[in-house]
């Protein structure tokens, strides 16, 4: 028996899942193209789901393994796993070591510390299953409006964009993209609830997800908001009156707010409650980004998602039309897209990692024009070919820019050797070199751009040159900077500080190569004579 086909001008006619569907989706699979044959000759994919997440896995591995075991892969995660090991020894976020990302980025950084060896191998593995799962994901919403082989190639398309995105390693979308799939796909579950308590506990499910990710990124809360309107949508259009909508917005926002109110409370509890509040909520608004040069990587970051656009917007003119696919699953993937499209473009900062949330939704919808006969497969060579070139050349380019775990093990001698029982103070440079030398902290803003940029100056909560002062006062062991400043904005006057004091019983006659950078090792070993 067939689920009824209506217009989707009324949400609450919503064709919905037959038993031979057993349920696992809100929207019919997508049935196939006009022709019978058609997908037959469409190119060979995995059969079975198994084989699908299977093949996931070995790309995303294969792909990424490029990175593994390099320390210095991004900037970010280096900070994320030097905490989550810290974190171990019995450090605070935002108390022991500021930052203002969420309190459950740092907890899965330090769940992976548990694991063994260094924490760098580890970290890139986990980053390499999460995306891989992602990608799988991604296949199950993609069969809502497209055959096979084109849910097949999203997911792919997923898995090589993200190294596109500079996410090759554990970039924060590597790991909350997967919540916030899985939240899209278990909503579509939800709509097709038609009674007042089972939308209510099954719209709970995707907006504790959302909550999830929450904690891992807080701009995942657009996709989250976004998600839950659709739900409310649901529960408007199946003419559920205002009272009992309200009690389900409710019980959804609770669900969603329920991982970052866990985390508060737990601050609370320890008293340490307003700097949970200022560094996670209220720094970021005083973060002052130049606005011509991130409106210089908004166009580059356009661009390069150029395949998209082509494939989602002109392929469908030359392509033939579908038939059978549930066109409300269409309109609420684009609603998806959309939220994320938002959540990117109102922090204005458009940094090329912060494109990675919008590949879900965006591989999702490109998937109907991917691997089908003739034009398809232009498509398809097209977003794959291009995404394969372009990916490896960004992990390569990195490599050669951010350097290599040689030389980072070089640097981490040359200070150990130097180091004693001090203090480490990176003011310019890897933030990884604390974890690699096991010194301690002459500072919690121990992120160097917190403190060596002008762009972060109000919004760490403290005045930047007092705090450099009052770290060179304390007479760190090694300090290490650049030759020269290596940020585009760099603070002047916290570098005025650390210079001075380095000109008064600091030796820096020792210098290391890290990527394109050189880098200062200053010690303060008595000068003979």
């Amino acid at each position: 028996m067939r689920g009824r086909t209506l217009s989707k001008s009324h949400f609450r006619k919503i064709t919905f899942l037959n038993s031979e569907n057993n349920g696992s989706l809100a929207f019919p699979p997508y049935p196939g193209l006009v022709r019978p044959r058609t997908e037959i000759r469409a190119i060979p994919v995995p059969n079975s789901q198994i084989l699908t997440a299977l093949a996931y896995l070995g790309v995303s591995i294969a792909l990424r393994s490029l990175t593994f075991g390099n320390p210095v892969v991004h900037i970010d995660e280096q900070f994320y796993l030097l905490v989550g090991d810290r974190m171990l020894h019995g450090a605070l976020p935002y108390i022991d070591i500021w930052d203002r990302k969420p309190f459950g980025l740092f907890l899965i950084f330090a769940a992976i510390r548990k694991l063994g060896g260094d924490g760098i191998v580890e970290y890139q593995i986990v980053a390499s299953l999460f995306a891989g799962a992602t990608a799988m994901v991604i296949n199950r919403l993609a069969r809502c409006i497209a055959p096979a082989v084109g849910a097949f190639w999203a997911g792919i398309a997923y898995l090589l964009y993200l190294l596109v995105a500079n996410c090759a390693g554990g970039q924060t979308p590597v790991f909350y993209n997967l919540f916030v799939a899985l939240a899209a796909l278990t909503t579509f579950k939800a709509i097709r609830f038609r009674n007042y308590p089972a939308l209510a506990f099954a719209g709970a499910f995707p907006m504790l997800l959302a909550g999830i990710a929450i904690q891992i990124k807080y701009t995942a809360l657009f996709e989250g908001i976004g998600l839950g309107l659709a739900l409310m949508w649901r529960a408007r259009a199946d003419g559920l009156p205002i009272r009992r909508i309200a009690g389900l917005s409710l019980l959804w926002i609770a669900c969603a707010l329920a991982p970052t109110l866990l985390a508060y409370g737990y601050y609370v509890s320890i008293g340490h409650g307003d700097i949970f509040l200022s560094s996670n909520f209220m720094s970021i608004f005083g973060r002052r980004d130049p606005l011509l040069p991130a409106l210089g990587r908004l166009v580059i970051e356009t661009l390069a998602l150029t395949p998209f656009w082509l494939t989602i917007f002109h392929a469908r003119r030359r392509l033939q039309r579908v038939t059978g696919a549930a066109p409300e699953a269409m309109v609420l993937l684009a609603w998806w897209a959309t939220c994320a499209i938002i959540g990117f473009l109102l922090f204005g900062t458009y940094f090329d990692h912060y494109t990675a949330p919008l590949l879900p939704p965006l591989t999702v919808l490109a998937a109907p024009g991917l691997g089908r006969p003739g034009a398809g497969r232009q498509y398809t060579t097209w977003l794959i070919g291009l995404g394969l070139v372009a990916g490896i050349g960004e992990v390569v380019v990195n490599r050669l820019s951010r350097g290599n775990r040689a030389e980072v093990e070089k640097m981490t001698s040359l200070i150990q050797s130097r180091l004693g029982t001090g203090c480490l103070y990176v003011y310019e440079g890897d933030p990884i070199l604390y974890k690699t030398t096991g010194a301690c902290l002459a500072t919690r803003y121990i992120f160097p751009s917190h403190l060596d940029t002008t762009v972060e100056a109000k919004a760490i909560g403290v005045d930047p040159v007092r705090e450099v002062e009052r770290i060179m006062a304390t007479k760190p062991a090694v300090v290490v900077l650049g030759q020269s400043p290596i940020w585009v904005h760099p603070n002047l006057e916290t570098r005025r500080v650390v210079e001075t004091a380095l000109g008064r019983g600091y030796r820096c006659d020792t210098t290391a190569w890290v990527g394109q950078s050189e880098y200062k090792i200053c010690d303060r070993r008595m000068i003979a004579g």
